[in-house]
């Protein structure tokens, strides 16, 4: 048998709801654009080592 899944922790809700708003607003900032929003960024490749970054 399996087991239900657990309800989602208070944090887990409001990263969702963050991440969504993140998301929303980059969407709505870059309106109209061709490309869709990403709210993560990509890790750095091999030929990113001179590039910096920022978290």
């Amino acid at each position: 048998m399996t087991r239900p899944h657990a309800p989602p922790t208070p944090e887990e809700i409001k990263e969702k709801k963050d991440l969504e708003d993140a998301l929303e607003e980059g969407l709505e900032e870059t309106f109209p654009g061709s490309d869709p929003v990403n709210v993560t960024q990509p890790a750095p490749s091999r030929g990113d080592g001179h590039v910096k970054r920022f978290k």
